[in-house]
């Protein structure tokens, strides 16, 4: 199965702390608008910092395809919502 990555820009999806860095971007930008700011970017830190010691390269991947998919489901829900247009399928 291809990775997730591949539809970030390849400096982001290879560097971990990038990617760290745009989810805490993300976070912010979402808990300012929901005011729950310090709640999300607490998620966000616990989860990078529970796998910080991960060292199996499947294991890495995966948990960067998971943060990968969380910023791109969060561009298209904005790019809905800017547009008016869905790219989704609901079911």
């Amino acid at each position: 199965m291809p990775s997730l990555q591949s539809a970030l820009p390849p400096d982001l999806a290879n560097n971990v702390i990038r990617l760290y860095r745009e989810c805490l971007r993300r976070a912010k930008y979402i808990g300012h608008k929901q005011h729950n700011t310090e709640l999300l970017v607490d998620m966000v830190r616990q989860q990078f910092k529970k796998h910080m010691h991960e060292t199996d390269p499947e294991k890495i991947q995966k948990l960067k395809d998971d943060a990968a998919r969380g910023l791109i489901n969060h561009m298209l829900y904005e790019s809905e919502n800017l547009s008016g247009r869905k790219f989704t399928k609901s079911s």
